[in-house]
């Protein structure tokens, strides 16, 4: 198990010995990962090796399934984040964005201020702020700060995933989980994601779950080979992109399976 630490720990999150199961089927087997304040983490390999389960551990989402258990430890600051930390504070903390864009059946505007109203914001002007500056970081406040008040469904496709972004900048996050946010996208709004995520690592820790691996090459800092359920590599993204360490990360990346 890893030592419990404060938050003066270069690392944001610490994964020890981490299996998770769905009834008698295991799904994730000893994970073990660190990652780093201010990192972006890619995930990479095929469909169905756990990529998007483990992301879904980080803020609990998969307390939502009642088959599902989990063993061993994972740490936040140095907090255990199913003992330590409350639900609901640990998804203040950790945001998430969805494959598909999802926003809310209403305005821009309210799509953005949601989650603030529900903390209990209620001043205009606070959540005019708040709106504003999510929409700036997430490079949409340009394309939007005329019809802020337009259903949110209007927007394009891209658009719609960067105020999804926007909305989850809103509650303040520490770390953005992303499971592949460019992939109903067209090229165009794919490349302003990742000029988007670009800036936000400046800000936050992005853990990056994507089947593209140009995409984790341009992006990441840092690259996770998932395979049944296992990772076969953790390192900085340009050693496993041109030095892997496993045959199988080559074979993947190589396009030999997957």
């Amino acid at each position: 198990m890893i030592d419990n630490r404060n938050e003066n720990n270069e690392y944001k999150i610490e994964v020890s010995g981490l299996d998770l199961f769905y009834g008698d089927f295991q799904a994730l087997v000893n994970i073990n990962l660190a990652i780093k304040r201010g990192d972006v983490a890619a995930l990479i390999g095929p469909s169905g090796c756990g990529k998007s389960t483990f992301i879904r551990i980080l803020n609990r989402m998969n307390d939502l399934i009642p088959s599902c258990r989990i063993t061993g430890q994972v740490l936040m600051d140095g907090q255990d984040i199913h003992n330590d930390i409350d639900v609901t504070e640990l998804r203040s903390r950790v945001g998430m964005v969805f494959q598909k864009p999802n926003p809310f059946n209403m305005s821009i505007f309210d799509n953005v201020a949601y989650g603030k109203r529900m903390q209990g914001v209620k001043d205009k002007r606070a959540l005019s702020d708040i709106v504003e500056t999510s929409l700036k970081k997430a490079a949409l406040w340009g394309e939007v700060k005329d019809r802020l008040k337009k259903p949110a469904q209007a927007l394009s496709g891209g658009q719609q995933q960067r105020l999804c972004i926007a909305r989850s900048i809103a509650m303040e996050p520490e770390i953005i989980l992303m499971d592949e946010p460019t992939s109903a996208l067209d090229p165009i709004a794919t490349g302003r994601i990742e000029e988007l995520i670009g800036e936000l690592k400046q800000e936050f820790t992005i853990i990056l779950v994507t089947h593209a691996m140009h995409q984790a090459s341009r992006v990441s800092n840092k690259t996770a080979f998932f395979l049944l359920g296992e990772i076969i590599e953790y390192n900085d993204t340009r050693e496993v992109f041109t030095n892997p360490r496993d045959k199988r990360t080559e074979d993947y990346i190589s396009g030999r399976f997957g």
